[in-house]
């Protein structure tokens, strides 16, 4: 498998991971305070991912840039995480996967690297066509005024394009290691929401073997694994690729919403997610054509001579 390919491929399974988190998180916290499941998951993703750099010696400590990019990372990843929360918890799936895929078409305006052209039109009508397709996806459950939850999910897109386009700037020419980089941000998200939810603590005691599962699917794979493989292959490609490809995350909402929920899919919600997988490969292949004409003129333009 070449290289573009096995990035997307990880980049494709992240976003089957997150369109499944949807119905993880609302179950969580159908029973326990959303704070209070936030730092679970991250205490857990913290504890998972400082055993493994403790145990990977030979990749020794975290550098400087590691500790001070994932703190930065930190605060921006778990800002993400509990405004889609809060969101989710107060409003519908159906809308929140609507408004959570405006990252898509956020992403690409502000991942504007310096030197780097804007891209082409083409590409903003692929998104656009994603668009068109989580709207087909979510139009079985109705549509409707937006609510505080809207509103919540709304800022996690904003949040969470400039999230995304954070990881592709601050690690760009930077030697800096995934598993390290997600280490610091889980501890940072550990602390960040330690006292907010130390009043609830009493709660898990309550909570049966089926939410602990959920929790600890939430922890180590919707954080430590989903987490470690956007850096990865932010790092191997470029954000708005990224963003994209996880752009596909309402059809993967779908089907686990279908498989584990109990809905039922419809000639609306069939097409939509055709039209998910159209926009999203048509897009990446302008990306990346865009890319590869932008590389090849750079070393043109370092050769011109300045003029007086």
């Amino acid at each position: 498998m070449s290289r573009v390919r096995s990035t997307d491929a990880v980049l494709l399974l992240v976003a089957a991971v997150w369109g499944s988190s949807y119905l993880a998180a609302k179950t969580a916290t159908s029973t326990l305070p959303v704070l209070l499941v936030l730092f679970v998951r991250y205490g857990i993703a913290a504890v998972a991912c400082v055993a493994l750099v403790a145990a990977r010696r030979r990749t020794g400590r975290c550098t400087r840039d590691e500790l001070r990019l994932g703190a930065v990372l930190g605060v921006t990843q778990a800002a993400v995480l509990v405004l889609e929360t809060y969101g989710v918890a107060h409003t519908s799936a159906a809308n929140a996967g609507l408004l959570i895929s405006l990252t898509v078409v956020l992403t690409p305006l502000l991942d504007r690297t310096a030197g780097t052209a804007g891209l082409p039109a083409r590409y903003f009508a692929a998104t656009g066509l994603c668009l068109l397709a989580v709207g087909l996806l979510v139009s079985g459950s109705g549509f409707h005024s937006p609510r505080s939850g809207d509103l919540l999910i709304l800022a996690a897109a904003l949040v969470r394009a400039a999230h995304v386009a954070l990881v592709g700037r601050l690690t760009a020419r930077r030697s800096v290691r995934p598993l390290h980089l997600t280490a610091v941000q889980t501890v940072v998200g550990t602390v960040l929401f330690a006292v907010p939810a130390a009043n609830a603590l009493p709660a898990l005691g309550r909570v049966d073997a089926s939410g602990w599962a959920q929790l600890l699917y939430l922890a180590l794979f919707c954080s430590v694994f989903a987490f470690l493989a956007q850096t990865w292959a932010v790092q191997r490609g470029s954000a708005s690729r990224a963003s994209l490809l996880l752009g596909t995350e309402p059809v993967w909402a779908v089907a686990v919403g279908i498989g584990m929920g109990g809905e039922h899919l419809t000639v609306l919600t069939a097409l939509g997610a055709v039209l998910m997988v159209a926009g999203t490969y048509w897009g990446q292949a302008v990306e990346r054509a865009h890319r590869t004409v932008v590389r090849a003129e750079e070393p043109r333009r370092d050769t011109v001579p300045a003029t007086a």
